[in-house]
């Protein structure tokens, strides 16, 4: 019976990953999006803590979990920066891995800054 279960178990884990997509975009500020209507000036920062991404003209926010994770990849990209070698400010462009929730919402599972 124990067997049967950790096999069920397993089996779930399984099936929600194979229900993520990836997203690729630019991460933006979400306050400023709202204020602005626009992408256009409102790259996300080490101090940003909503965040949205924009795939390819399509707007899709984040969820509490996702704007966490993103806050936290942000501030050690700002960390990372004190190397010269690396740029510190500008457009920020990420990966999500994760599925839709609702309409324009994605339920991060994982983020990895480019």
């Amino acid at each position: 019976m124990r067997k049967l279960l950790s096999l069920c178990g397993l089996l779930a884990v399984l099936c929600t990953l194979a229900l993520a997509d990836n997203f690729s975009g630019k991460l933006l500020d979400s306050s400023c999006y709202d204020q602005n209507k626009s992408a256009k000036g409102c790259d996300a920062t080490s101090s940003t803590s909503s965040f949205l991404l924009d795939v390819s003209g399509k707007v899709y926010r984040l969820d509490t979990g996702g704007n966490t994770k993103a806050a936290d990849a942000l501030k050690n990209r700002a960390e990372r920066s004190a190397n010269p070698n690396q740029p510190a400010a500008g457009a920020v462009n990420a990966k999500v891995s994760g599925t839709m929730e609702g309409a324009d919402t994605l339920k991060v599972d994982a983020i990895e800054i480019q």
